[in-house]
């Protein structure tokens, strides 16, 4: 009897393990698409920023041309 609970321990100590490793790949994976994101949504922004002001300077000095 005490050999059958000790290897159910010892199996529910190995399946908790292998849940654990999967939890933090899992973690990993959800981090680098939440960087990944991150890169695609807020770095376009930070980059209109400063190119719509020079895009509209460019239109005002067109205009002032007359073109």
């Amino acid at each position: 009897m005490e050999n059958e609970i000790l290897k159910k321990l010892e199996e529910q100590g190995r399946r908790i393990e292998e849940i654990f490793v999967s939890v933090e790949k899992t973690k990993k994976y959800f981090l680098w698409t939440l960087i990944i994101s991150l890169a695609f949504v807020v770095l376009p922004i930070i980059g209109l920023i400063f190119i719509i002001p020079q895009f509209l300077n460019t239109l005002n000095m067109a205009s002032g041309l007359g073109l």
